[in-house]
């Protein structure tokens, strides 16, 4: 078995991907030779999902600035979505140099101490885009100087049979003793994407909490960016991309939508348990804590089908 350190865990997207062994959209994505020996995140609830999913000895809630790399076991391997908000797209006013965006630092640090024989990384795509690159390349040239060979990819999630389109930057480090160029899977779903019908049986459903008021619609309707239907999703397409705030999802911006029926103009949010779909989460996966706790943890995860098939041909690279 393989020893995994997981920074930035959260729920357990990266950590569900790469030990595998789940089921998903009728597929079994088989149980990979890793073991997740180490979690580290600021975010207790999020912990409280992790725990009640996997068996880590060591689950650690705290900053991770403040974490002393001597605490953290070795390992084989290194995972890690340092947080994006900065790096966003969606807002680009943010500041990119702001405490978050360098905790990118936080984890060259504890790899360059560390050494494992990989890393992988995930962000937004705005990380490679702003700045023309500037921010990126920073990151980049720190890895490599901590003594790593990379290789770096946008890779959307549709493209591996996740019924969202999620676009992500995913980096991946190899050890410069082991003399080895990572070389990213290819796609299982190009051309023939998932559809959202998958994580959204049915679109009509009872519970009313769910459904945006009428005073809701009345206000998207009369917008002045005219947005008449808000993001309603096609369910015979995947679903834009989910996003942390799930829970409060408005008919004014970007966030998608279900639209339920079109003369009653009934809208309304995702579930839970859809939303987690939409990710590629296993039914199986449970989620601690309230309705909304679910809905950032599911919205800041990393889909495990495909950190799964990053996982699985890392194992080329290590053994």
């Amino acid at each position: 078995m393989y020893k995994v350190v997981s920074l930035f865990a959260g729920c357990g997207g990266c950590d569900q991907g790469i030990v595998g062994d789940f089921d998903f959209n009728g597929k079994h994505y088989k149980k990979l030779p890793y073991k997740i020996i180490y979690a580290l995140d600021i975010d207790q609830k999020a912990l409280n999902t992790h725990a009640k999913n996997f068996n880590c000895k060591k689950l650690v809630c705290g900053d991770v600035k403040e974490i002393p790399s001597d605490e953290i076991p070795n390992c084989d391997v290194i995972v890690g979505g340092f947080p994006c908000q900065s790096f966003s797209t969606v807002n680009p006013t943010k500041d990119p140099f702001d405490d978050r965006a360098n905790l990118y630092k936080q984890m060259v640090r504890i790899v360059k101490d560390k050494q494992p024989k990989a890393f992988v990384a995930e962000n937004v795509k705005g990380l490679m885009t702003l700045h023309q690159g500037s921010i990126f390349n920073k990151v980049r040239k720190a890895f490599e100087e901590a003594g790593y060979t990379l290789s770096y990819q946008l890779l959307n999630a549709a493209d591996y049979g996740v019924p969202q389109k999620r676009e992500r930057v995913i980096v991946v480090g190899i050890r410069n003793d082991i003399s080895k160029t990572f070389e990213f899977p290819k796609p299982t779903n190009a051309g023939n994407w998932v559809p959202l019908s998958v994580a959204v049986p049915e679109l009509a459903i009872s519970d009313e909490k769910y459904y945006f008021s009428q005073k809701a619609v009345q206000g998207m309707k009369n917008a002045k960016n005219n947005m008449k239907r808000g993001l309603a999703q096609d369910l015979t397409q995947p679903s834009l991309t989910v996003t942390s705030h799930l829970a409060k999802v408005s008919l004014n911006s970007r966030d998608p939508v279900l639209l339920v029926d079109e003369k009653k103009e009934l809208y309304r949010r995702f579930t839970p348990r859809e939303a987690a779909r939409i990710q590629s989460f296993p039914d199986t996966f449970e989620f601690a804590g309230s309705e909304t706790d679910a809905y950032r943890q599911i919205g800041n995860a990393v889909p495990p089908v495909l950190f799964w098939y990053i996982a699985n041909k890392v194992l080329g690279y290590i053994g």
